[in-house]
């Protein structure tokens, strides 16, 4: 009898939570944050609970990832359109292709249209995000209140957008450039 393995090959810790993530994202893409239920999750990617558990923890576990991976597609994007750039440009930039990003993505696109963004409290002072933040705009980590100041832009103007995108970066030119012009 040949068995049939859902995870084959390779670190199968990492491919089988890789799996489930990427099962979990398509979920969340249908259904909500809200509507992720671990027990559909296992039927998607034929495995049980109790493998879902193991390999990628919990609901909230699992959302996170979802919303890291996310997140790290945008850092990705941000860092590749500001490479060369230098200060007021860069840090227009990084904050509009952001924002571009955030809103693109059919996760952050169902948040945003749900209102609601588990941990968007605590997102807003992450220091993990300043630090992107930072180091995406050009910043040094001399002014760490800068940093903080453009995850507040950003997730702003994600969630409340000013009129069309060349209305957006005209305010930013106006009101945003200036802080950093030297």
């Amino acid at each position: 009898m040949v068995r049939d393995d859902w995870v084959v090959g390779g670190d199968r810790r990492a491919a089988a939570a890789e799996r489930i993530y990427a099962a979990a994202a398509d979920l969340v893409i249908h259904d909500g944050l809200d509507g992720l239920d671990i027990d559909v999750l296992a039927a998607r990617v034929h495995c049980s609970r109790a493998t879902i558990y193991r390999h990628a923890g919990g609901k909230a576990q699992i959302r996170d990832a979802v919303l890291l991976r996310v997140a790290a597609r945008i850092v990705d994007t941000v860092r590749h359109a500001v490479d060369g750039l230098e200060g007021p440009e860069r840090v227009l930039t990084a904050i509009t292709v952001a924002v571009d990003q955030i809103r693109a993505d059919p996760v952050r696109r169902l948040m945003m249209s749900s209102g609601t963004v588990p941990g968007l409290s605590e997102l807003h002072s992450s220091p993990v995000l300043s630090s992107l933040a930072a180091e995406l705009s050009g910043l040094t980590d001399e002014d760490p209140q800068a940093a903080l100041w453009i995850v507040h832009v950003v997730l702003s103007l994600a969630f409340m957008p000013i009129g069309d995108s060349r209305t957006e970066r005209e305010v930013l030119q106006r009101f945003v450039t200036p802080a950093f012009a030297r």
